[in-house]
């Protein structure tokens, strides 16, 4: 049976990674092949070098771990980052394994928009996560609560995005940030 699971943890169609305190413990071939670098080099590494910075991972880590206590499960698209330095579009979803300390032990997926959604202009970390609410569909107000900045912060992020992206309005900016 233990085989079954492996097998099943293995040929996963997702990128799969189980942690300990942020740290990869185990993970499957397909996280290996989408992030570029071999098990090897992944496991017993933070999670942090996945991200495009250290900035990304410590407010992200922050802000899931009071959903992760509350609800046990945390989910989001986000920009990450490949061995080689590409940034790359990722749904990410995962499960603590102790509520009561969210970042102890954890199963995690990860799944490649790059596809669906390519990044074509340099964003800073917080243009980044402005833009990942914005494809959720929050205002600007809601962004603001969940990002902990104020709605005009917001807003000039969002103007920022804008620009690098030509985008005329806000959901000409939102159909760029999903097709180019």
């Amino acid at each position: 049976m233990t085989e079954d699971y492996r097998l099943a943890f293995e040929m996963a169609p997702v990128g799969l990674a189980i942690s300990r305190n942020r740290i990869m413990t185990d993970c499957n071939q397909q996280l290996c092949s989408m992030f570029g670098a071999s098990r090897e080099l992944l496991v017993g590494q933070s999670f942090q070098i996945l991200y495009p910075s250290v900035e990304e991972y410590e407010r992200l880590g922050l802000r899931m771990a009071p959903i992760l206590s509350a609800t046990g499960l945390y989910s989001d698209s986000r920009i990450m980052q490949r061995a080689n330095g590409e940034a790359f579009w990722c749904h990410v979803s995962g499960r603590t394994l102790e509520r009561g300390s969210p970042h102890a032990a954890g199963v995690w997926s990860f799944e490649d928009l790059s596809a669906q959604r390519p990044v074509k202009a340099g964003l800073t970390g917080r243009e980044r996560e402005v833009a990942a609410r914005l494809l959720e569909g929050l205002t600007s107000k809601e962004m603001g609560k969940a990002l902990g900045i104020s709605h005009r912060t917001v807003e000039i992020y969002r103007a920022r995005l804008m620009r690098k992206y030509g985008a005329a309005t806000a959901a000409d900016l939102v159909r760029r940030l999903t097709l180019n």
